[in-house]
């Protein structure tokens, strides 16, 4: 019989070599004839399942950010306990910091695709559907649910709180990149504003 072919993991495969070369060299290294070579399939093979650069760029994008969602979620789970705001607020910034090799190359395909679509207006696309604007919601949400509890000022404003520490995660990834500031920094910061925002909160658990 032959062989069955698993279609996602072949695309996943194909997507996670877009990473490797965005992660190293730039997103513009990203041809169909490099990414099949860094795959180890034919080309033929990479436009078979994606017919365009633009469509395999896409996808790779969106991979990523279901990947850092993934570890997000891993995370909570480890928790044993139902998380609560803090829990989740704390989480969801940390994960965002390039702190061991899988959050690494995160953080750099981020990059190179942010710095690609400065000038390509196909990727310029891909970031607008950004989960940025996902990570602003879900944050002032929690913010929200603390105000209700108690765990957060009354006086605050959630969605502006919420847009400050998702631009604050992706500063502070940005600079461990290139090596600015350390991990150990980047994490004190961020818990300096959660420690502010949920004076009541498990902010400090590890």
């Amino acid at each position: 019989m032959p062989k069955r072919v698993d279609h996602e993991q072949r695309r996943r495969q194909i997507a996670e070599a877009v990473w490797r070369i965005a992660a190293t060299r730039g997103l513009p290294a990203a041809t169909l004839r490099e990414v099949a070579a860094e795959a180890g399939v034919s080309m033929r093979l990479v436009q078979y399942y994606f017919t365009t650069k633009e469509r395999l760029l896409v996808y790779a994008f969106e991979l990523g950010a279901k990947a850092a969602g993934e570890r997000m979620r891993a995370s909570f789970a480890a928790l044993g306990r139902p998380p609560g705001p803090a829990d989740v607020v704390r989480i969801c910034l940390l994960e965002l910091l390039p702190t061991d090799e899988d959050s690494l190359m995160l953080a750099r395909v981020h990059a190179a695709y942010y710095a690609a679509a400065l000038t390509d207006a196909s990727l310029a696309t891909a970031e607008a559907e950004n989960p940025q604007h996902m990570l602003e919601n879900l944050i002032a949400g929690q913010l929200r649910a603390g105000q209700e509890t108690g765990e957060v000022p009354a006086s605050i404003d959630p969605t502006l709180e919420a847009r400050g520490l998702a631009a604050l995660a992706a500063g502070l990834s940005s600079t461990m990149l290139v090596g600015g500031r350390s991990a150990e920094d980047a994490t004190a910061l961020v818990r300096y504003h959660l420690a502010r925002l949920f004076p009541c909160g498990p902010h400090a658990r590890p």
